[in-house]
C-alpha cells in the first residue's frame, strides 16, 4: 500500500529525516514511534505532500506520489490527521465531518448523510448537533479522525490521535481504530502511548534524530537496547539490564 524509499529532508543545517524507508502493507496497522523531535511528523508531512523531500521516493498504491500536492494525494486515498486539532469551531460536528465528505461528494445533503454514518463509526452520533468549539480534547480528537475518514481514505495517517487523552479515553479510542482497520482502511500511526502501540500495531518502526534505528514486531522493537537508549538516554539499556539482573 505504501513504500517510502530513502527519504531525506533538511532545514538549513538540520537533517530532519535522513535516508528513511518504511513499508505499510494493505490492511495492516503500522506504527512509527520515537522520542520527541525525532522527525516523525516531518516524515508524515513528506508522505502526505505537505513538504517536498530533498530526495527519495514515496510510492502509494503502486503510484509515485513524491512531491504531489496534498489535495491530489487525498483524492488518491491517502489522508492524514494533525497533532494540533483545529476544527471549524463555529460549525456543528456534522458540518465539520461533511467538510471531509465534500472531497468526494458535491451534493450538500449527501455529504451531511455521509457525515452521519462516519459519526456513528467513531462514536460521535450523539454529538452531531453540538458545536465543534464546545468539544473536549477527546471529542476534538475524534472529530479530527471522523473528518479524515469522511474523505474515504485507503490509507490513514494518524498523528498522535491519542495525545492528551486520559487512560479511559485511550481505552475507548483503541477499539474505534481497530474497527476502522476492519472496514478495510490501512493505518500508519505516530503514537507515544505504548498501550496503543502494543495493542494495535502489526509492525513498528522507530525513528530517532531523523534516522530509522529499528523495526519489527512491537514487543521486540520496544525491548531493543537502541530504542531504550533513544527514549531514556545513553547508558539506559545497560542500567536496566543491571536492575533486572539484580531483581532476578
Amino acid at each position: 500500500m505504501l513504500e517510502v524509499q530513502g527519504i531525506n529532508k533538511s532545514f538549513g543545517g538540520l537533517h530532519a529525516v535522513s535516508d528513511a524507508s518504511l513499508f505499510v502493507p494493505a490492511g495492516k496497522v503500522v506504527s512509527l514511534i520515537g522520542p520527541n523531535g525525532a522527525g516523525k511528523t516531518t516524515l508524515f508531512a513528506l508522505i502526505s505532500g505537505f513538504l517536498r523531500p530533498d530526495s527519495g521516493t514515496v510510492i502509494f498504491d503502486g503510484t509515485d506520489i513524491t512531491g504531489k500536492a496534498p489535495h491530489l494525494i487525498c483524492q488518491m486515498g491517502l489522508v492524514r490527521t494533525f497533532q494540533v486539532v483545529k476544527p471549524f469551531a463555529s460549525l456543528t460536528v456534522r458540518e465539520n465531518i461533511a467538510v471531509g465528505a465534500h472531497t468526494r461528494i458535491a451534493d450538500r445533503k449527501a455529504a451531511l448523510a455521509k457525515a452521519d454514518g462516519v459519526a456513528l463509526l467513531v462514536g460521535m452520533d450523539a454529538m452531531l448537533e453540538q458545536s465543534a468549539g464546545d468539544l473536549t480534547i477527546a471529542g476534538r480528537k475524534r472529530l479530527e479522525l471522523a473528518r479524515a475518514l469522511a474523505t474515504e481514505p485507503k490509507l490513514l495517517l494518524l498523528d498522535e490521535v491519542m495525545a492528551g487523552l486520559n487512560a479511559t479515553e485511550i481505552a475507548e479510542l483503541v477499539p474505534v481504530i481497530r474497527t476502522i482497520r476492519d472496514t478495510g482502511v490501512t493505518i500508519l500511526l505516530i503514537e507515544h502511548v505504548m498501550q496503543a502501540v502494543m495493542s494495535l500495531s502489526d509492525y513498528t518502526y522507530v525513528l530517532n534524530q531523523g534516522v530509522m534505528i529499528a523495526e519489527g514486531e512491537p514487543k521486540t522493537v520496544t525491548s531493543s537496547p537502541d530504542v531504550i537508549e533513544a527514549y531514556l538516554g545513553h547508558g539506559a539499556a545497560e542500567r536496566l539490564a543491571k536492575m533486572e539482573a539484580r531483581d532476578a
